[in-house]
């Protein structure tokens, strides 16, 4: 992952943008449904509202982060997750992306900074970068998901910039293992959701707590740990940078 090296010598902050969201949110914003009569519809973009809408956001970030700096991430249309459940995700082949969505990340390409790297999710370049040590970096994304690194994370539904501490991130990690996220095809362990995970884990969460509750109800070690890759944003500890792959989590990492 080239950026490892090239974010190193930055002295101000580089904001990782989630550009997969932000991208999908100016391209919903700029849609616009037409009625032709005699019962013909159609779909279309303006996509020089749509860019604008994106450039704006940007430049807001820019200005509450106080950085010039950013890199646009932006998810491979491969999974490494697929290669743990095959049905990982499968039940979004069927969402429609907005019009002019695939031109707005090639325009983002062309005009911006970015960084997609093979069979990841913008999620785990943000999580890889954002979690390394020494550089400076904040992650920008509304993604719950994220609360699961140990970084600095911007939400600007909130405007909130958070230091999710390891501590915090693993608990959610494990909180996420439990109650699965079907949204994304994996389903954590049954009869598990947000409450019942905090209770679970209580004041001190460690793995061991998340094995246990898969065994009560009738599942393996392998089936908890499964469902932990699923959940697992990767940080820079599951990225072999040497030979550009990941490092499946495991409990004893």
């Amino acid at each position: 992952m080239k950026h490892l090296t090239l974010l190193q010598d930055r002295k101000t902050p580089t904001l990782l943008i989630d550009a997969d969201l932000f991208l999908f949110r100016a391209s919903v914003v700029a849609e616009e449904t037409t009625d032709w009569g005699d019962d013909i519809w159609s779909l279309s973009t303006d996509l020089k509202v749509a860019k604008q809408i994106f450039t704006d956001q940007i430049a807001r970030f820019h200005e509450r982060l106080g950085t010039t700096e950013a890199l646009m991430c932006i998810s491979c249309t491969e999974n490494f997750r697929r290669q743990v459940l095959s049905t990982y995700k499968s039940n979004r082949k069927k969402t429609r992306k907005p019009v002019g969505y695939k031109a707005m990340v090639d325009w983002v390409r062309d005009n911006w900074e970015s960084h997609t790297q093979i069979n990841l999710e913008a999620d785990d370049v943000m999580g890889i970068l954002g979690s390394a040590p020494n550089l400076k970096t904040v992650i920008v994304s509304d993604d719950k998901d994220m609360k699961t690194i140990p970084c600095r994370l911007y939400r600007p539904n909130d405007d909130e910039l958070i230091e999710v501490t390891k501590e915090a991130a693993d608990r959610y990690f494990y909180t996420q293992a439990l109650q699965g996220d079907p949204t994304d095809g994996y389903q954590g362990c049954p009869k598990v959701g947000a409450v019942t995970a905090d209770k679970i884990l209580g004041n001190r969460p460690d793995w061991s707590l998340v094995e246990n509750q898969f065994i009560k109800s009738g599942l393996t070690r392998e089936d908890a740990i499964t469902q932990a890759r699923l959940a697992r944003i990767l940080r820079f500890e599951d990225w072999d940078a040497e030979n550009e792959g990941v490092n499946l989590w495991s409990p004893s990492r």
